[in-house]
C-alpha cells in the first residue's frame, strides 16, 4: 500500500458539510451545507466552487440522470436544475412534525433516491427521541416509508452484490445491515441485525460510503478520523486519522474512484476548538489507500 497522503482541496469553510457525491461527467464533487441552506459543486479541473442557495437545511443530494440533481430539504423532496439555479418540489413527509428535517440520503441501485429524517435539537444536547424516519422517493416520484422510530438518520449505502443495505442511525453508534431486494426497491425492516458497534474514541458515526472490495467506510463526526470495516467480520481494519474534528461523511471520486473526498463542519465547535483547528470545515482528499470505490447511482425519475 502507498503512503496515505491527505490534502484540503475546498478551503471554503462549512459550516455542516455533508453528502459528498463524485459526479464523473462534471469531474466534480457535489455536496451540502446543510445549516447554511447550500448545494454545492466543486470542479476538480479548475479548482472552481459554485453555491446554490436553498429555502432550508439540505440534508443530502443526489445525481440525477436527466441532469441536475434530487435533494432532500427541510421535509421535502425536491429536483435541483443546477443552471437554471431552480429548485421544483416533488413532495413533502412529516407535516404533523414540523421540528423534523430531512438528513443524509443516497441513490440506490435501481435508480431511487432513499432519505432519512431526524428531529432538530430544541435546545443544546436536547432532541425529541425516535422521531424520524427512512424514505425513498421512487423514480415515479412515488415515496415509500421503509423505516420508522429512527434518531438520526444518517449514512448508507449497498452491498456490491445488491443484496444487503448497510445504514447508520447515529444515536445507535453503530452500523446495521438489512435485508434489501432490488426488484422492488425495499428493505426487509425484520432482518435488520448489527454490524459494527463503534469504540468510544470513534464517537458518533456518520456518513458512510462502500469501496469495491465490499468493505465500509464510515465518517466518525467528534472523532475524527474515518474508519474501515469489514461487514462480513464486523470488524474495524484501519482508521485513517483527519485534521478536523467533526468529520461528517466520505465518498470515492476522481478519475479511477482511487481518492476519497471527506467533508467535515465547523458548527459546534467554539474559537479555541476552532483555533486548534484551523482546516475545520474544509472538504478534504485521501490518496494512497490503496482501494477504489464504485461509481454513484443515478436517480432516473
Amino acid at each position: 500500500m502507498s503512503s496515505i497522503k491527505i490534502e484540503s482541496v475546498v478551503k471554503q469553510k462549512n459550516r455542516m458539510g455533508e453528502c459528498p457525491t463524485w459526479e464523473e461527467r462534471e469531474n466534480s464533487l457535489v455536496y451540502v451545507d446543510i445549516n447554511a441552506q447550500k448545494v454545492c459543486r466543486w470542479n476538480s479541473v479548475t479548482n472552481e466552487v459554485q453555491c446554490v442557495s436553498v429555502e432550508a437545511r439540505v440534508g443530502s443530494v443526489g445525481l440525477r440522470k436527466s441532469g441536475g440533481y434530487v435533494i432532500a430539504l427541510g421535509r421535502k423532496f425536491a429536483f435541483l436544475n443546477w443552471k437554471d439555479q431552480v429548485v421544483t418540489e416533488i413532495t413533502e413527509v412529516e407535516q404533523d412534525k414540523p421540528n423534523n428535517r430531512f438528513n443524509d440520503g443516497k441513490v440506490d441501485p435501481r435508480g431511487s433516491f432513499f432519505a432519512g429524517t431526524m428531529a432538530e435539537e430544541t435546545a443544546p444536547g436536547v432532541r425529541a427521541r425516535h422521531q424520524g424516519a427512512l424514505y425513498t422517493l421512487f423514480p415515479d416520484c412515488g415515496v415509500v416509508k421503509q423505516l420508522e422510530k429512527v434518531d438520526i438518520s444518517n449514512g448508507l449505502d449497498w452491498s456490491l452484490d445488491h443484496r444487503t443495505f448497510f445504514y447508520i442511525d447515529s444515536l445507535a453508534y453503530a452500523v446495521h445491515a438489512f435485508d434489501y431486494d432490488v426488484r422492488t426497491g425495499m428493505i426487509d425492516r425484520c432482518s435488520c441485525r448489527p454490524v459494527y458497534k463503534l469504540e468510544k474514541e470513534e464517537a458518533m458515526p456518520d456518513g458512510m460510503c462502500i469501496d469495491r472490495e465490499g468493505k465500509l467506510w464510515v465518517a466518525c463526526i467528534d472523532g475524527g478520523r474515518v474508519i474501515r470495516i469489514d461487514p462480513e467480520a464486523g470488524k474495524r481494519i484501519q482508521t485513517v486519522k483527519m485534521p478536523a474534528s467533526r468529520i461528517t461523511s466520505c465518498c470515492f471520486g476522481g478519475k479511477d474512484y482511487s481518492e476519497m473526498y471527506v467533508t467535515s463542519a465547523t458548527d459546534e465547535l467554539d474559537s479555541d476548538a476552532l483555533a486548534k483547528e484551523p482546516q475545520a470545515g474544509e472538504i478534504f482528499k485521501i490518496t494512497g489507500l490503496g482501494v477504489k470505490g464504485i461509481p454513484q447511482n443515478y436517480f432516473t425519475g
